[in-house]
């Protein structure tokens, strides 16, 4: 629904202004990571912050995720705010130990008494070209560790709303923005506003199948679920937005209500966070209204190609999603 003080905007303008207004609000949240300052950062998200908060607070840093993890986990130990950017998502196995063993443990080790309030912006997935260590998606990694939060927005608005509600949040968290997804447009209220992580959304009603997506595969997901409802297939489409903390109750109740359902991601699918999803569906009420298997499509088990045709056919498209999704319609009837 639109209110009187949204317009549409970019999904990259969205992560900027609720980096802005955030900054405004509280001096405790900075920016710091690699040419974020002079240069804007790699995709532009932060250009033009250097001009109004100053070197202070949009700090540029030295060429290292180590370096630059490590400074944000110290800061948090202290009381501000920062919101740490990687260039690339694939950098981040750089500052594993600094994100792995020490800012996602530190609350739990120290009862309580200290916390680490910051946020991990960085890139994810494929489709620009940029080859086998550009362009991956390592969410399930970081899943796997207590003690740090995982979201991944698909829409402008929910990029703004949720990004916000990471700086605010007093843990460590990791925002994902797929680098296909800043182009996007969408609605977008002008003021600040928070979208709680661990709520999923119903994208799309539908009696046929569930489509369990995040990031750049809900937009793919709903543009399939357009073409099979000409068929008389519907679709439900759910954008999980926070993969962790996870919103069980949306999925259980979805896959109860269709009885079939398609988990789609980017990334491989060996290891990925789709297992889980299955696991969580197969370990709930939803289990007993199964008509159909539970099914993923994921990304192939292999690097990312720089080739075009190659990289495209390496991961979930539009087509697949179809295709997935029609035959799992058809099973068992």
């Amino acid at each position: 629904m639109s209110e009187p003080n949204t317009r549409e905007i970019t999904y990259l303008e969205a992560v900027r202004e609720a980096l802005t207004q955030e900054m405004r609000r509280d001096p405790s949240v900075f920016l710091l990571g690699e040419d974020i300052g002079v240069y804007g950062g790699a995709f532009g998200v932060t250009r033009g912050m250097l001009e109004e908060f100053g070197p202070e607070r949009v700090r540029d840093t030295p060429i290292s995720e180590a370096a630059i993890a490590g400074a944000a986990t110290g800061a948090a130990l202290m009381g501000m705010r920062p919101v740490m950017e990687i260039m690339f998502m694939d950098f981040i196995t750089i500052a594993m130990n600094q994100l792995v063993n020490q800012a996602a443990k530190i609350r739990f080790m120290f009862g309580g008494k200290a916390s680490i309030p910051m946020v991990i912006r960085t890139p994810a997935g494929s489709g620009t070209g940029a080859a086998a260590q550009h362009c991956q998606s390592l969410e399930a990694w970081f899943i796997n560790v207590p003690g740090i939060k995982v979201v991944a927005p698909a829409t402008p608005y929910d990029a703004k709303g949720l990004l916000i509600a990471a700086i605010r949040d007093n843990n460590p968290v990791l925002f994902m923005e797929h680098k296909l997804l800043y182009r996007t447009k969408g609605p977008v209220p002008e003021e600040l506003y928070s979208i709680p992580l661990g709520q999923a959304v119903v994208r799309r009603e539908g009696r046929d199948a569930t489509v369990l997506a995040y990031s750049v595969m809900v937009p793919r997901a709903l543009e399939a679920a357009e073409q099979l409802s000409r068929e008389g297939i519907e679709l439900e489409v759910i954008d999980l937005r926070s993969l962790k903390p996870l919103d069980q109750a949306t999925i259980v109740a979805s896959v109860s209500k269709t009885g079939r359902v398609l988990i789609v991601h980017e990334a491989p699918r060996t290891g990925g966070f789709g297992g889980e999803l299955a696991a969580v569906i197969a370990e709930s009420e939803a289990f007993d209204y199964l008509d159909a298997p539970i099914r993923r499509l994921a990304g192939r088990d292999i690097p990312i190609p720089y080739n075009r045709t190659l990289e495209r056919a390496a991961v979930p498209q539009v087509e697949d999603i179809v295709a997935a999704a029609r035959a799992l319609a058809q099973e068992g009837r």
